[in-house]
């Protein structure tokens, strides 16, 4: 296996190409999750521009690339998926059939171990007694919004009932109702990110825009923009006023959920669940196969989603003293989280907690 390593601003402009070419078959090779966007190069050129420690492997064979791994590497050879803890969609960009060895991967990286938390099925030769499978609910809009809606009808006949009654009244009560599937002022986009830190707050979560180093990647990739990708905002307004709004990514045939939020003084209009209907009828006009929604349990994920992807968290290790110490310090903490998320009666007090302190800390 013939691998050569850059950094972001070293990869050239044939191996871009070559990259995106690989996603552009992967739904019609049957193979729609390596068509994710935070498996474009734009994403890991972006995460780049705000991270050290990017380095992308390009692995040859027969005299030109045949797949593309993009990770973050510390001095001490700890490699994490790139932008791990922020992309929904992880792994080894490959042709069709093309096989690895993960360990002579990691050796030709420089790596003792390599960290995955949304790590895409088909990437077997990662596979890992580490990995836990945890499921990313989709969207599926390939046969039309009409049929989508058909079935969301045909499946939670309430719901969607009600989630449409609410759209006509946010009309009727607040203004007419607009939506812009590709927004593109800055000032909406500084909205959105007000929005989500507040609900992090609020929710006693981690502030991930409290991070300087996730704004500038969210503004950079919004200000991305090819025919093969795209950092989409997607706006609801009810009269001239913003109520709800989405940041994501898109690829060809893809597009990936990613900051959804709303402004709570219209919570019972349920302007998320409407947007998001939006931006599904939004993606079906422009051919898209679906709507990744990502990890992680929510009632309206349950409410909205077609189907379940997997993807799986844990890592691929060499025997080495550094891999075994970051696996004896990662593996409790993954360990607990994972069972108080997949457990109703753990994450239910859990989750009232963090409510409960998100409401002291925001002075309620």
């Amino acid at each position: 296996m013939d691998v050569a390593l850059y950094r972001p601003g070293e990869l050239t402009g044939a191996d871009r190409s070559a990259w995106t070419a690989l996603q552009s078959q992967a739904r019609s090779l049957a193979a729609p999750q390596l068509a994710n966007p935070f498996l474009s190069p734009e994403f890991a050129l972006a995460v780049g521009r705000c991270r050290s420690g990017v380095r992308i492997a390009v692995l040859h064979q027969h005299g030109g690339p045949a797949a593309f791994l993009p990770f973050q590497r510390s001095a001490l050879g700890i490699g994490r998926a790139v932008g791990l803890g922020v992309s929904d969609a992880q792994g080894l960009v490959h042709r069709p059939g093309f096989r690895w060895d993960a360990q002579e991967l990691l050796r030709a990286c420089g790596l003792s171990v390599l960290e995955f938390d949304h790590l895409v099925a088909g990437q077997h030769p990662f596979a890992a007694a580490s990995f836990s499978a945890h499921a990313s609910p989709v969207i599926d809009v390939g046969q039309g919004f009409e049929a989508y809606l058909t079935g969301l009808r045909a499946r939670s006949p309430k719901f969607t009932r009600t989630t449409l009654a609410k759209e006509r009244k946010l009309g009727r009560d607040i203004g007419p109702l607009r939506y812009v599937h590709d927004e593109r002022d800055p000032a909406a986009l500084r909205t959105l990110m007000e929005w989500k830190s507040a609900q992090y707050r609020r929710t006693g979560r981690s502030d991930r825009f409290a991070h300087p180093w996730i704004v500038r990647l969210v503004q950079h990739l919004f200000h991305t923009r090819s025919a093969s990708f795209a950092g989409l905002l997607s706006v609801l307004y009810a009269g001239e006023r913003p109520v709800a709004a989405h940041f994501g990514l898109r690829s060809e045939s893809v597009l990936a959920c990613w900051f959804p939020a709303y402004d709570p003084q219209f919570a019972k209009f349920s302007p998320g669940l409407v947007l998001h209907l939006r931006m599904a009828q939004a993606a079906a006009a422009e051919d898209l196969g679906y709507l990744d929604l990502g990890r992680g349990a929510k009632d309206y994920k349950d409410a909205l989603k077609t189907r379940e992807l997997m993807v799986s968290e844990g890592w691929v290790m060499r025997r080495h003293p550094v891999a075994l110490g970051h696996r004896a310090r990662r593996a409790p903490v993954r360990a607990l989280r994972n069972a108080v998320l997949a457990r109703p009666e753990l994450f239910a007090p859990a989750d009232r907690l963090l409510k409960r302190v998100g409401r002291i800390r925001s002075g309620r």
